[in-house]
Formats: structure tokens, C-alpha cells, sequence
């Protein structure tokens, strides 16, 4: 049977007159990784921040929360205790050094000293952060705050981590680097919450994933799904003024979907040979024959025009 770690049943909550999450229903299975994907807007933080309590939800009732068998509203610090978060921005204190806001954490959740050290010891390492346990905030790279502010959200070794935006604006070593602990966390017990921009993040690490857009949930499913029910296997991009018309009949013109933006015409269909022809009578125009991935899916989804909130 399987065990979820997370369910919410038709959560709406609202700031004003924008509705920032709107009747929204989702399950996380327990040990798995679980994404949200959006445009800036789209209601993913609003929802994370209602899990462990720092963002209320509507207040007309309604609907229900359930994180690791406690309801938000009512057992914020139950859930608080057994779960990591790590927010968009680094909010580390920077007068102190590595070691001081690990330890100063450690005090939220009553560790004895000696096992709190033991735990940090342990997790700088995780972290391959050991050599920099006596440097001040202000001395570590943007990647290393970063992987520091991972290793306080695990502290008090959570069942749930949340990470909102984890590796946003880091290079992609540090990148592929903290996807590795992530999935040796996951492997190890450990329950995942993630919210990103990049698609390839989501794909590398989600079991599943929830596309948003305006506050509601529009497509879900593994990173498999989503690609293989809601999109054509392959797309060509074609920049530059030559138009697809010029150079395909109408016949061909059926059997593709065509997404045009100012600069560049994609071309989708999952006959990769129709679009190797059709690439073959450009003229002139630089071109890029390649399969479909998430982003595909997330922009026939969400559009491509920017979110009003943005």
C-alpha cells in the first residue's frame, strides 16, 4: 500500500483579489521526490509555505492539509521538527562563521552539544564543506552558502526536506553536485519537496512532478509522462525570416504543430524524418533538429508569454 508523506485536497488561498493558489489537490508518496513547476506567480511557494505553517490557507476553510500526519494549522511545530526547508535566498548570519549558524540552528531542536557537533561534523562533510567550518558567511562562494544552507536544513534529519529553488544562479558543478546529495538523501529515507526554474533539475530529479500555472495545477505526472502524453517526440528550431510555408506543402504542413516566437519557428512532430527533410530545404537559416524535453511540455502548457505577475 502505498504511504504518502503529503496530501492536500483542494487548498485555495488568496491576497487580495490574486488568487494565489486555487483549488489545488496533490499526493506525495513518502521516500520519493516530488517537483513544482511554474511561472513566477504560479503559486508554487505560496503552497510550500503552507505545508509547514508560515503562510496560512484560505480563510473560507475548505480543503485539507496532511504533512507527515499533522495538519499545519494546528501542529506548524510537530511538522517544523520533522522537516528541513530551505528557502529561495540565503539567510545565513553572516557576523558568524560556519560553524556558529550551524550550531546556533542546532539549538531550535534541543540538541545536547556533543551531538549537535557530531552532526555538524557529519554533515559539512556530506556538504564538502569541512574545510570551511571556521570560515565566516562572507568569505564562501554563492555555492557554498548555498550548500551550507542544505546542510542546516538537515539538522535535525528530517523525513521531509523542502527546498524552494535550490540551485538558482549556481554553476552547473555545484549544481550536479548538490543533485548528488539529493538523491542520496532520497535514497536514504528521506522525503523531497522541490521547487525549480530548470527543467533539466526537475527531469534529473523529480519520481513526479506538478506543473502550475495561475494558481492551479494543470499537468502532473513522472517526468516520462509528461513528455510522452503531452508533447511530439521531436522538434525542429529554425531562426532567422524563412518562413515553413515557403518550403513545406500543405500535406506536411498537417502532420506538424508549429510554435512561432519572433526570432525562431519549432516545429514539432514525432516523425523525425518528415522534419530531417524539411531541414534539408532550408535556405540560409540556422537550424537545430533535436528530441522534445520538459521545457517543450512546460511551454505548450503555461504559453510563452510572461505571467502578469511577473
Amino acid at each position: 500500500m502505498t504511504q504518502f508523506a503529503i496530501t492536500v485536497k483542494n487548498i485555495s488561498k488568496s491576497f487580495g483579489k490574486v488568487n494565489a493558489v486555487r483549488d489545488l489537490s496533490f499526493e506525495v508518496e513518502a521516500n520519493a521526490c516530488y517537483g513544482f513547476l511554474g511561472p513566477n506567480g504560479a503559486g508554487k511557494t505560496t503552497m510550500m509555505k503552507m505545508l509547514y505553517g508560515k503562510c496560512t490557507r484560505g480563510e473560507n476553510g475548505g480543503g485539507s492539509i496532511n504533512v507527515l500526519g499533522y495538519d499545519p494549522a494546528n501542529n506548524e511545530l510537530a511538522i517544523k521538527y520533522l522537516s528541513g526547508v530551505v528557502p529561495q535566498d540565503n539567510n545565513l548570519d553572516e557576523e558568524l562563521d560556519v560553524i556558529s549558524n550551524l550550531m546556533v540552528y542546532s539549538r531550535f531542536y534541543a540538541l545536547p552539544r556533543k551531538a549537535a557537533t557530531s552532526r555538524i561534523d557529519y554533515l559539512l562533510g556530506f556538504m564538502e564543506l569541512s574545510d570551511k567550518r571556521a570560515a565566516r558567511i562572507r568569505e564562501l562562494s554563492g555555492g557554498m552558502q548555498r550548500r551550507l544552507v542544505i546542510a542546516r536544513a538537515l539538522m535535525n534529519n528530517p523525513k521531509l526536506l523542502i527546498l524552494d529553488e535550490p540551485t538558482t544562479g549556481l554553476d552547473p558543478q555545484v549544481r550536479h553536485l548538490i543533485w548528488d546529495k539529493l538523491r542520496q538523501l532520497k535514497r536514504h529515507g528521506t522525503t523531497i519537496l522541490l521547487t525549480t526554474h530548470y527543467m533539466e533539475e526537475a527531469f534529473a530529479l523529480c519520481d513526479t512532478i506538478l506543473i502550475m500555472d495561475k494558481g492551479a495545477g494543470i499537468l502532473r505526472g513522472s517526468p516520462a509522462e509528461l513528455l510522452t502524453k503531452n508533447v511530439e517526440k521531436y522538434v525542429l528550431e529554425i531562426t532567422g525570416s524563412q518562413t515553413l510555408e515557403a518550403i513545406a506543402d500543405d500535406a506536411t504542413l498537417q502532420k506538424v504543430r508549429i510554435d512561432r516566437t519572433q526570432e525562431t519557428t519549432r516545429v514539432y512532430c514525432d516523425d523525425d524524418q518528415l522534419l530531417s527533410n524539411l531541414a534539408g530545404r532550408l535556405e540560409g537559416a540556422r537550424y537545430f533538429l533535436r528530441q522534445s524535453n520538459l521545457e517543450d511540455v512546460f511551454l505548450k502548457a503555461t504559453g510563452r508569454a510572461l505571467n502578469e505577475r511577473q
